[in-house]
């Protein structure tokens, strides 16, 4: 199955659009979307901001199969700048159709992992001047994988195997970290707060980590945010 795969989309009231358009606003983008797999339900997910119109076209020519801004995120951890992608003859097909719908080539795309085989990815338009893009994405794109990692574990806890999965245990000193930490304090900050040294902060920080199977500390507040275990600061 394609990880990926639009064709899923259902023509009901998505309950996670109205997080994808808060974000749209609140970011100043032309559009959201997120697509993830659920291998223990073997279901694939998708909420976007996008056009009925656009949506049921990109489903029905099958277009998710040769996009590739989902398919190098399949194989990347990094965030996917759709500029540097190379333009060949998959990338002209996919926009060339997009921009008959309203939709720009400028964007990029945040993958996330889960630890039980689950993945997602988050992408984002926007039609602003090329300057004036990477000033924006410079800006947000912290928060923005902090958001993809928030949104992608809300979406997964949905299946109610993957939300029993999906409760790490973390220890007091662990959560309070990271609570400072989604609170904007640097390592130093937070050692200064608790009387302790900002290598032991790295150590707590590293093991939060671990125990959220996350690649950054950024997706790790954003995962325990999801989880409720922390509050965004």
């Amino acid at each position: 199955m394609d990880h990926f795969d639009l064709s899923f989309v259902p023509e009901r009231e998505d309950p996670f659009k109205d997080l994808l358009l808060r974000m749209r606003e609140k970011y100043g983008l032309d559009h959201v979307a997120y697509a993830g797999f659920n291998p223990m339900s073997g279901t694939t997910h998708g909420h976007v901001t996008y056009d009925d119109e656009w949506t049921r076209h990109y489903a029905s020519q099958g277009l998710f199969r040769i996009d590739p801004t989902l398919l190098q995120a399949q194989r990347s951890v990094a965030p996917v700048d759709w500029q540097r992608l190379e333009h060949d003859e998959n990338f002209r097909t996919v926009f060339r159709e997009a921009h008959d719908f309203g939709i720009t080539d400028t964007g990029m795309t945040i993958p996330v992992r889960g630890p039980y085989g689950d993945v997602g990815g988050l992408s984002v338009t926007s039609d602003l001047p090329a300057d004036d893009w990477r000033k924006l994405k410079r800006h947000i794109i912290t928060e923005l994988q902090q958001v993809a990692a928030n949104v992608h574990d809300l979406v997964m806890q949905s299946n109610p195997l993957m939300r029993a999965l999906s409760s790490p245990q973390l220890s007091t000193r662990e959560v309070e970290i990271l609570q400072w930490t989604a609170a904007g304090k640097s390592q130093q900050d937070i050692g200064d707060i608790l009387s302790i040294s900002h290598r032991t902060v790295e150590v707590h920080l590293r093991s939060s980590r671990q125990k959220l199977h996350a690649l950054t500390t950024t997706q790790a507040v954003g995962r325990a945010i999801a989880l409720g275990i922390v509050y965004p600061g």
